[in-house]
């Protein structure tokens, strides 16, 4: 509803980014202000899709980084579960809090 509001965006392990229904998120990127960090296990999303969504945030002028975690399943960040990979999620941890100390307003 306000994306000029927005510092920082990030996601673990998403899927459902680009599908085609209207309100689909790569079609709400328009008017963005926020970096975006987005750590995908392998098969989250099909290249064609992360390409559609990068494409979208390149063409609103969005800051942003989409990684594929090798070896790695949806889920990985769910301990309790098999699909659980530690260094993956310390990776993400990695890119996930020096983006939010950059656009953060600390006070």
């Amino acid at each position: 509803a306000h994306p000029d509001r927005v510092a920082a965006a990030a996601g673990f392990h998403p899927s459902a980014l680009v599908t085609d229904a209207p309100d689909s998120p790569h079609r709400l990127v328009p008017g963005l202000k926020a970096q975006v960090h987005l750590g995908l296990a392998e098969g989250d999303m099909t290249p064609e899709a992360i390409s559609e969504f990068e494409q979208a945030l390149d063409a609103a002028g969005v800051a942003h980084t989409c990684e594929i975690y090798p070896g790695t399943v949806h889920g990985f960040t769910m301990a309790d579960t098999a699909a659980f990979d530690p260094a993956a999620l310390q990776r993400h941890w990695d890119r996930l809090l020096p983006l939010l100390d950059r656009t953060l307003t600390k006070g």
